[in-house]
């Protein structure tokens, strides 16, 4: 019975020392590992649980099952028509085969250098075998919408199209942004077929001009809207000169129809004025010349300083002894 107590309590101190030595190990959810011995390829484990590896021999290497963002390094990057563009990209990524993973680049940072490399390069390529508009834009859409308001809603004039056709309509896209986007990353997964990598895709995250380029691009862009812009103020200024005349004629029109029914009025008073001075003249003649000379006299006598002579016809009503 004692010798059976003992070799008991030296079974249980040998496992508690086995247990001691790390024989087992977790794979969180998440993560994927592998297991290596003396630096060479044993296993891999993909699935979560308790796995056994060999005390002090065996090596767990950790990495990530999750998908993985890359941000690639923002450089200058020559289009086809040799314009400089500063492109930075994103990249999505997971480990697919943890084997090929470790034996590629042994470290995650490993893997991260030698795919952002990668990922670089295929930009480059892509980026320089298409135009700026390729790589910018992703539709005609703004060459649908581009359009230059005319005035009282009537449809553009020839002569505005033909300016917004040679100065800023752009040109049509064949392939657009994210058709390039999917070329990247199919130009990168023929570099990492042998890496145990995934590439879901590259997305370019921002496209600007390089500063050597920003200048020269915003003085274009003042030059052709000012184009525009003085195109406008010349048609302005044709509608004003037209409209103008167009007034002043009618001012002159008015003008002469209101001084031709003035005149017509004018006449016609006169007329009036004229036949009553006759039916007055008629019935009392005398009368008529005597009130007549009278208001002659009002009218002129005051202009005179100095009278020579009074015998005159003129004032035959003024100084006759008879008073006519």
């Amino acid at each position: 019975m004692k010798k059976t107590i003992i070799t008991l309590g030296v079974l249980a101190v040998l496992v508690i020392i086995f247990l001691a030595m790390g024989p087992f190990f977790v794979v969180e959810e998440g993560t994927q590992v592998v297991v290596t011995r003396f630096g060479q390829f044993i296993t891999s484990h993909e699935d979560a649980g308790l796995h056994f590896k060999v005390p002090f021999i065996d090596e767990v290497i950790v990495y990530p099952k999750l998908i993985l963002s890359l941000d690639g390094d923002p450089e200058p990057i020559p289009t086809k028509e040799k314009q400089y563009i500063v492109v930075d990209t994103t990249a999505r990524w997971r480990i697919s085969d943890p084997r090929l993973f470790y034996q590629s680049f042994k470290t995650l940072d490993t893997g991260y250098n030698r795919l952002s490399d990668i990922i670089d390069s295929a930009t480059r390529m892509i980026v320089g075998q298409n135009t700026l508009n390729e790589v910018v834009r992703s539709s005609n859409l703004i060459i649908t919408n581009h359009s230059v308001p005319a005035a009282d809603g009537e449809t553009d004039t020839q002569e505005i199209r033909e300016l917004e056709a040679t100065s800023t309509t752009p040109e049509n896209v064949l392939k657009g942004r994210r058709q390039l986007s999917l070329e990247m990353a199919e130009e990168a997964r023929k570099g990492i077929t042998d890496y145990g990598i995934e590439l879901i895709d590259i997305v370019p995250r921002q496209i600007k001009y390089s500063d050597e380029m920003t200048e020269s691009v915003y003085n274009r862009m003042i030059k052709d809207r000012n184009q525009i812009a003085q195109f406008y103020r010349s048609q302005g200024e044709a509608e004003k000169a037209k409209w103008l005349g167009k007034v002043e004629n009618e001012k002159r029109a008015i003008l002469s129809e209101a001084y031709k029914t003035a005149e017509e009025v004018k006449g016609a008073a006169d007329a009036e004025a004229t036949r009553i001075y006759a039916e007055a003249y008629a019935k009392d003649p005398e009368f008529y010349a005597f009130w007549k000379s009278l208001e002659s006299y009002k009218e002129t006598l005051p202009k005179f300083d100095t009278t020579y002579s009074t015998e005159m016809q003129y004032f035959k009503y003024l100084y006759s002894s008879e008073g006519r």
